[in-house]
């Protein structure tokens, strides 16, 4: 059953603790068009069934990348695509919306998830791996 918009943006909200809709909106729509590029297959398909459809056409047509970016990379990538972001800034973004998508997978899809991403995204979803 995918996540209501309005649920998901409020977790994005108030994860990020965004003042306006506005901003938890510009928000999920980077984070999830950066994530769709690096998620292939059923993954991105079982990871879409469970977003709000605006947020899962996102994913499913993402921003192209010529290579998987690390945890850095993205969240440099994320502060070049939101206007007046510092790096700073977007790794909060990117918190707040991974972690909503961390609530919307579940468990056992983050693993999987996590399997196709490179290594040090646990933490950007919020969920740190023993090493």
């Amino acid at each position: 059953m995918p996540m209501h918009q309005e649920a998901f943006l409020d977790h994005v909200q108030e994860g990020g603790e965004y003042g306006t809709r506005e901003e938890a909106e510009r928000a999920a729509r980077v984070v999830l068009a950066l994530l769709g590029a690096h998620l292939v297959g059923s993954v991105r398909a079982q990871l879409a069934a469970r977003l709000p459809e605006a947020y899962a056409l996102i994913l499913l047509n993402p921003l192209q990348a010529a290579e998987p970016l690390s945890p850095d990379r993205f969240v440099r990538a994320t502060a070049a695509w939101i206007e007046g972001a510092t790096e700073k800034t977007a790794l909060w973004d990117v918190g707040a919306v991974l972690s909503t998508v961390a609530a919307a997978a579940g468990d056992a899809l983050l693993a999987e998830i996590l399997l196709q991403l490179p290594p040090g995204f646990d933490l950007l979803f919020g969920h740190p791996r023993p090493s």
